[in-house]
């Protein structure tokens, strides 16, 4: 991706020139370190995160002001523990970074901090540690979002189960690796977390009625789903349903004043630089 769209690789007169443009957005990938089964890796949400948003990127108009930070690579993985190599930050820690880094984005003159998140269980925290932040710097619009949240083009590649049950290292985490980082594949293709007996009527999982399942409850391998039929075709045809539908979601931000309700600075706050 152009260098320019990484703002850690920008010197500081650039990042405070880059702050003062109107709608300016930086985008904070987060992922975490956590187990995905006996085949995927431990990175492979932050792994998703990164290329996709390098990706969705490389396309945006080059006079649109958007930057991106580092991956958050290390998140809130509670229900993973127990699985060798899982790591988990306790949320008050979480909530705090992102209160900290957000405050000092607003300090330097950005306008907008979105929440570029690949890991389903840290959706919650992410938008509770979103709204904390408003109130704190309530000039800075903040926009915590999922990956694979509301995108065309994914469910319909999907088998009903899949769509259902698929919620960890089946198919189409194991797809898109394989696409992405086929190197980092194992052979296996587990088929587990299979709900015996079924919820009840009306409960679930996740949803309209979730749980707060822990991975011990559900699955020996690691993975809730089946991976059986995981594919690098499937994979890249999910990779472009996703940066084609984030791209264009950036656009629209990007040329928009949305989030409503920010108190914006007349002039960008001395605190940066």
């Amino acid at each position: 991706m152009p260098l320019q769209r990484r703002l850690d690789h920008l010197a500081w007169p650039e990042v405070r020139q880059a702050a003062q443009r109107h709608g300016s957005t930086v985008v904070w990938p987060w992922g975490s370190v956590e187990q995905h089964g006996p085949h995927l890796p431990l990175a492979t949400d932050g792994l998703f995160a990164e290329r996709i948003l390098d990706a969705v990127l490389e396309g945006v108009a080059e006079d649109l002001p958007v930057w991106r930070l580092p991956l958050q690579a290390i998140g809130f993985s509670p229900e993973h523990l127990g699985f060798a190599g899982t790591l988990s930050l306790p949320p008050e820690l979480l909530i705090q970074t992102v209160c900290s880094v957000g405050e000092q984005l607003a300090a330097c003159g950005f306008e907008r901090l979105v929440l570029f998140n690949a890991h389903g269980g840290q959706i919650a925290l992410l938008q509770t540690a979103a709204r904390e932040l408003r109130v704190r710097a309530p000039m800075l619009g903040v926009l915590p979002c999922f990956l694979w949240s509301g995108i065309e083009g994914i469910a319909e590649r999907l088998p009903e189960a899949e769509r259902h049950g698929g919620l960890h290292a089946a198919l189409a985490e194991t797809s898109l690796m394989l696409h992405l980082e086929s190197a980092l594949v194992g052979g296996q293709r587990p088929r587990d977390g299979q709900l015996t007996p079924p919820p009840p009527a009306g409960w679930s999982l996740e949803g309209a009625a979730p749980t707060a399942w822990l991975m011990g409850d559900l699955s020996i391998s690691g993975v809730v789903g089946d991976a059986g039929g995981a594919d690098p075709r499937l994979g890249g045809e999910l990779c472009d349903a996703l940066v084609q539908g984030w791209r264009q979601r950036f656009e629209n931000l990007l040329v928009s004043d949305w989030p409503p309700g920010r108190v914006l600075p007349s002039t960008p706050s001395p605190e940066c630089g």
